[in-house]
C-alpha cells in the first residue's frame, strides 16, 4: 500500500505546491518533496534554476503558475526555457546563445569604420559616413570588433 507525503516543510521555505517546496540558505537553493531534498544549486546559478524548474514543469510535478507565483518569474520566461529544455534537453539550457552579429555592420562597412577610425575620425563622423548608428560602432568598439576612437588634440582638423 503507497504511504501519503505528508507536507511538512522546513520552516522558512518557498512553497511551490502541496508536495513541493525551496529553500536557500547559505548562497544555494534546495528543493523538497515532503522532507526529501531532491535537488540543490547554487542561489545564482540561474541556468540550474531553468534546468530544474523546467523539468519540474515537463514531468507534470508543478505547472508553469505555481513557479510563476513562487519566484516571480514572468510565464513568457518560464515557457521560454520549457521549450528550450523539451526540444535540446538539459543540454540546451545550459549553453550560452552565439552573439548575434548585426546586419548593418557587415565585413565591408566594418573595414570602412575601422580605416575611418584609425584615420582619426570621430564615432559620429563615421556614423556619417557609413550610415551605421553611433551606438552600434561604440558596442563594436567595446567588444574590440573596432579599435578605439582617437582622440583629437586641439591642434588636429
Amino acid at each position: 500500500m503507497p504511504q501519503i507525503q505528508l507536507p511538512m516543510f522546513p520552516n522558512g521555505s518557498i512553497e511551490i505546491n502541496d508536495s513541493i517546496c525551496a529553500i536557500q540558505r547559505d548562497g544555494e537553493v534546495t528543493y523538497f518533496y515532503g522532507h526529501i531534498p531532491m535537488y540543490s544549486h547554487g542561489a545564482d546559478d540561474l541556468s540550474s534554476f531553468r534546468y530544474f524548474t523546467s523539468q519540474m514543469i515537463h514531468n507534470g510535478s508543478v505547472s508553469i503558475g505555481q513557479i510563476q507565483r513562487a519566484f516571480g518569474v514572468s510565464p513568457t520566461t518560464i515557457k521560454r526555457y520549457l521549450a528550450k529544455f523539451r526540444k535540446d534537453g538539459a543540454g540546451g539550457i545550459f549553453v550560452k546563445p552565439k552573439p548575434r552579429t548585426g546586419h548593418k555592420l557587415n565585413e565591408e562597412t566594418l573595414a570602412q569604420a575601422k580605416t575611418l577610425l584609425e584615420q582619426g575620425k570621430s564615432v559620429p563622423e563615421v556614423s556619417k559616413e557609413t550610415g551605421v548608428i553611433q551606438d552600434t560602432l561604440r558596442k563594436a568598439i567595446q567588444s574590440g570588433r573596432l579599435p578605439q576612437a582617437q582622440k583629437k588634440t586641439p591642434h588636429q582638423t
